[in-house]
């Protein structure tokens, strides 16, 4: 009898513990977290430590990569004495993308006299490298423009994307007047881009611009600068040519830069890099550089200007 009147103090427990822990469930069921409206201050504490945490790109970093897949290498090349015997001789124009030697900088006299190393496979035995230059593609299918003087006289023009896509490739259009030259690559990586053709119409005094390109053979080099005048006229320093309605800027450029693209800050081409100014015969820069408008050498490869 003692056991049996024990027996209903041990359910009255078991059903306590039922109930404390169906209370207890039905709380966390029910619990409902008070939304807290959110202030201005929450808003701006927020933005400010997304900007302090995670850094923007500059303006001058964001026109680089715009522009940068549609950079190329460009070096002109001739015979070796050697092959010239036994060869029809024939007079060349000197190339002016040659750099004269600087004991100052023997590293960029070295990387200019041996510009292309890399792709020295693709070109036939018996030419060697005569200066280095610069492109822009302005149409996917290999459409490149540069300048004149950067391939004039040259017997084999070799080609160097920016994804390491090696080329040889043909001139296929020429406007002297203002020291452009179209070429068309042989070889395209597959997935190739054009560059952005911007008008010059909105261009003025002051505007930040950027210079790409491989001055000396170093590259591809970016310098930035700003636009220091329109319409500006150039004679070459042997009073061969003279050239009008250039763009003036004074972001660095030198021996290499010619051919290349002059950009905005939306990585938009507005010129063609094409002369320095400099009253000493060392081949410097001294910050005044020109480019031909854009407008100009879109009529070079047959496009309608804008």
């Amino acid at each position: 009898m003692a056991a049996a009147l024990r027996r209903p103090a041990h359910w009255h427990a078991a059903l306590l513990w039922l109930a404390v822990l169906a209370l207890a469930t039905a709380l966390v069921l029910s619990y409902r977290p008070v939304a807290v409206p959110l202030t201005q201050e929450d808003f701006d504490r927020a933005v400010l430590h997304t900007a302090n945490t995670h850094v923007q790109p500059s303006q001058d970093t964001r026109a680089f990569r715009a522009v940068i897949p549609s950079v190329v290498r460009v070096v002109s090349y001739t015979k070796t004495a050697k092959t010239r015997e036994t060869a029809p001789r024939q007079g060349r124009a000197p190339a002016r993308e040659e750099p004269e030697r600087t004991p100052q900088a023997p590293g960029a006299d070295l990387q200019a006299q041996q510009p292309e190393a890399p792709g020295a496979s693709i070109v036939p035995k018996g030419y060697e490298a005569r200066g280095v230059g610069t492109g822009v593609v302005i149409v996917e299918d290999g459409t490149i423009l540069t300048n004149l003087h950067v391939v004039q006289g040259a017997e084999l023009v070799h080609l160097t994307f920016m994804d390491g896509t090696q080329s040889l490739a043909s001139v296929t259009g020429v406007q002297a007047k203002d020291d452009l030259a179209v070429l068309r690559a042989h070889t395209v990586p597959d997935d190739l881009r054009a560059a952005t053709l911007a008008s010059t119409a909105g261009l003025g005094s002051g505007d930040h611009v950027m210079a790409i390109g491989f001055p000396f053979g170093i590259g591809p080099s970016a310098s930035s600068g700003i636009v220091s005048g329109l319409k500006r006229s150039f004679q070459s320093p042997q009073g061969e040519q003279m050239m009008s309605n250039l763009i003036q800027f004074d972001a660095a450029a030198n021996p290499g830069n010619s051919g290349g693209p002059l950009v905005n800050m939306a990585g938009e081409v507005v010129g063609i890099v094409t002369a320095i100014y400099n009253p000493h015969e060392q081949g410097s820069f001294v910050g005044i550089g020109f480019a031909v408008p854009i407008e100009n050498a879109a009529s070079a490869a047959g496009m309608s200007p804008f």
